[in-house]
């Protein structure tokens, strides 16, 4: 048997949760992003390089093409 909850709060998810843990249900929560995975892996490539030292500031008093040069 499946039972699909939808809780509307962490309240209601912790009470949910605490309910099936007293019982020893065993159960599974799905953390759905509303970003697709495709941008989420992109995002975090960038974040990535980022921390390595990989980027480049502008100068906010230059155009955006003096500051490629």
């Amino acid at each position: 048997m499946t039972i699909i909850a939808h809780p509307k709060n962490k309240k209601q998810e912790a009470a949910i949760e605490a309910i099936l843990k007293a019982l020893d249900v065993t159960f599974q929560k799905e953390e759905k992003s509303p970003y697709n995975p495709e941008f989420v892996t992109i995002v975090n490539q960038s974040l990535a390089e980022v921390k390595k030292g990989n980027y480049i500031t502008l100068d906010p008093n230059k155009s955006v093409w003096e500051n490629i040069k």
